[in-house]
């Protein structure tokens, strides 16, 4: 098992499958305690935030050694009992830096629920007429290179010379023939062996 494949079942293990079933038990206690709740929350958002950052900085993150590994110590960081980082995380970073762009973040997100069907619509033309003129690069760049003499085009031919085509037949073969010799003739039928 490779170190990277055993990075990232951990990280999915202590990152995401413990959280979300500590989460899961805040939210089904029935006593009241909104501060499990409150810090099980708090994680979630700052991993969405670590997600989004993955999402757009993934090149450079490849590039810094260790990256995946510091990441799962910082996951365990922000949900060990002893240190309780999500708390540290939330209240210095991610509180007053999403309390400054709040408004701002609300305006965008009302209008894109407000143009959701636009801006899918848009995307879907869009994808279609792009991919539909590269299917059509792709086929001509096929229909170029079989039109060319391709070695491919040889091959799946069923005109031409025959030593152009590789032979799959043995040497002996003589069509209409058995491959396994004039010994084997044929058995009488009936009982008679």
């Amino acid at each position: 098992m490779s170190v990277e494949l055993l990075t990232k079942f951990l990280m999915v293990l202590f990152g995401y499958a413990m959280p979300a079933l500590e989460c899961f038990k805040a939210v089904e206690q029935r006593t009241g305690r909104t501060d499990q709740l409150r810090f099980w929350c708090q994680y979630w958002i700052i991993l969405v935030l670590l997600v989004i950052f993955d999402e757009i900085a993934g090149a450079l993150t490849s590039r810094i050694p260790m990256y995946y590994e510091l990441r799962l110590a910082f996951l365990v960081y922000l949900w060990y009992p002893q240190t309780r980082g999500t708390d540290i995380v939330y209240e210095t970073f991610v509180r007053p830096l999403v309390m400054q762009y709040e408004p701002n973040i609300e305006e965008r997100l009302r209008y894109l629920r407000a143009n959701a069907g636009d801006l899918i619509v848009f995307y879907l033309r869009n994808f279609t007429d792009k991919g539909y003129e590269v299917f059509l690069r792709v086929l001509d760049y096929v229909r170029s290179q079989a039109s060319s003499g391709s070695k491919t085009r040889r091959f799946f031919s069923f005109r031409g010379d025959r030593a152009e085509r590789p032979s799959f037949l043995d040497d002996d073969y003589v069509p209409g023939g058995d491959r396994r010799g004039v010994a084997r003739q044929r058995r009488p039928r009936g009982g008679d062996y």
